[in-house]
Order: structure tokens, then sequence, then C-alpha cells
């Protein structure tokens, strides 16, 4: 699919059947393939996945054409095994953006909506004064950690964020440092309130 522009802004309640569609479709898909990060139709990621996202203003949606193409939260909720990392930059949890649930619809895959999302999350933690946006991927989930790091994040370890889910062991952190940016990069305003 051609890469098209997606407008980015945050989701809202009459989003919510959309996503859960998305949601759904996407984890079918990863059904009868290869599932990279090893998500589950009714397990994860589900209706209140984007329920409390939208609630808690923390979930965005990519649209083109009228169709929501991919949705991403953005907080400052680190899983428990982020405290021990080795992170490049000290923050505290306030001060850093974490990635969650990224998911595209099937139908828009490999048309630049996960590079738009990530691209969104770096300038608006930038205009938000963040120090940094850290995430968290499954080991082996090579499509995510190419496109992680094309976009500027660095490696840091691999932890176990102990979910106790077969499978669903080691996962590996990466940082995308906003202290490490020079002042003469330009970055866009996304229009969020």
């Amino acid at each position: 699919m051609q890469q098209q522009f997606y407008q980015i802004e945050p989701g809202i309640p009459a989003d919510t059947n959309e996503l859960e569609r998305l949601y759904d479709m996407l984890n079918e898909s990863l059904s009868r393939g290869v599932n990279y990060p090893g998500w589950k139709k009714g397990l994860y990621p589900i209706r209140e996945t984007a329920e409390t996202g939208i609630r808690k203003h923390t979930l965005f949606v990519a649209r083109t054409q009228g169709r929501i193409a991919g949705t991403v939260i953005l907080n400052h909720e680190p899983e428990s095994a982020y405290a021990g990392a080795n992170w490049t930059i000290e923050a505290e949890d306030k001060e850093v953006f974490v990635v969650h649930t990224l998911a595209v619809h099937p139908d828009f895959q490999q048309a630049g909506v996960g590079r738009a999302l990530i691209e969104f999350s770096k300038q608006l933690a930038q205009q938000k004064g963040m120090k940094a946006v850290r995430l968290d991927v499954r080991s082996g989930n090579l499509p995510a950690l190419r496109l992680y790091e094309s976009c500027g994040f660095r490696y840091v370890q691999t932890v176990d964020l102990g979910l106790n889910l077969p499978g669903l062991v080691w996962f590996d952190l990466y940082e995308y440092n906003l202290g490490q940016r020079s002042s003469a990069e330009s970055v866009g305003n996304p229009s969020i309130p």
C-alpha cells in the first residue's frame, strides 16, 4: 500500500467500536501468520484497552479516508521491570512517555502508519517537555524492532515483564532520548490539548 497522510488526534468515545474491530481484525490476522507481538483476540488488546485509553486521554488514533488506520497509547505508566533498567537518561515517570499498544489495522500495514504514530509520539513528547520516550517490545518481534530502530530508538536491555503468560517472557526495552536532540532540529507541533 502506498504511504498516505494520517491525521493523528486523541481518540474519542465514538471511536471505541471501530478500535475494538481494529484490535480483533489485527489479532485474527496475527493468528494466521507469524504472531510477532504474541497478542491474542479476547485477551489483548481488547475493547477495554481502548476505553481506558480514551477515558484517560492517552489513546491517539491515526485517521485516513474516514477510517482509523492505527492507534497508540502514550502515558507515564511503565511496567515494573522498567525500574531496574539501565536507561541512557535519568528521568522520573512523569518526564517520560511510554508507548503502549501500537496497533495498525491489517488494511493499512506497510503504509507508514506505525512510523507516523512513532514520529507523532516523539514530537508530542518534545512538545510536552518529556526527557525520553520508552517502550518494550517482545524479543524477536522483528517488524517492530526494525521500525523502532529506524526511528532512532536505542536498545537498552532485555527483561522479563512478569506477565506470567506462555511465550511472553522476554521483552527488549528501547529508549528515544530527547535530551540528545540538537536545538537545530525542528519538531512539528501536533495540535493536542
